[in-house]
């Protein structure tokens, strides 16, 4: 009886190992996706300040993008490896695009893009954690232009006491090999 019981367990773990195995080779290729996604996958690399700016001086690593989650998630680090580092990560909600942006401030807004067929993505606020968005200082909006493969701009709004605060902007080009 008991041989027969570890038999059985035997099978039940083979089992539930086998339903969580890596997805069948090509199964990220057919996850929902739509063309502003897609743009974000995309940017899969890293990416340099292209000129001067308030934050960044011309060659400086701003940001690195990656895929994630069987090509349903892109994850940002944002100045990675410096005190400033911050993590976003875009996701598509039904045919919604939103990000999420872990912020060195300890909130994580929420922001969905309104539709567009054009080149430029804007997202708006949605909601978010650790913020009371009338009086706590936080990321309210973004933008992104995608000029090229290799060239985006992006534009961050700053909001605190419920209206902007302030505007980060950054004109980045992909790292060469």
């Amino acid at each position: 009886m008991r041989a027969k019981a570890m038999v059985l367990f035997g099978g039940a773990i083979l089992a539930c190992m086998v339903a969580t195995a890596a997805p069948p080779e090509g199964a990220a290729s057919q996850a929902r996706t739509t063309p502003a996604f897609d743009r974000f996958k995309a940017l899969a690399g890293e990416w340099v300040a292209a000129d001067d700016g308030d934050m960044v001086k011309k060659g400086d690593l701003v940001a690195r993008y990656h895929v994630t989650a069987g090509g349903t998630a892109v994850v940002e680090e944002l100045f990675p490896g410096t005190p400033n580092e911050m993590t976003t990560v875009y996701h598509l909600d039904g045919q919604d695009l939103l990000l999420t942006h872990y912020c060195m401030m300890g909130n994580q807004p929420q922001m969905r893009a309104k539709p567009t067929a054009s080149s430029r993505v804007a997202f708006d606020f949605d909601g978010g954690k650790n913020i009371d968005p009338k009086r706590d200082p936080h990321m309210h909006g973004a933008s992104f232009e995608f000029v090229s493969a290799n060239e985006v701009r992006t534009e961050w709004t700053h909001y605190n006491d419920g209206k902007p605060a302030g505007t980060a902007s950054f004109h980045l080009v992909r790292r060469s090999s």
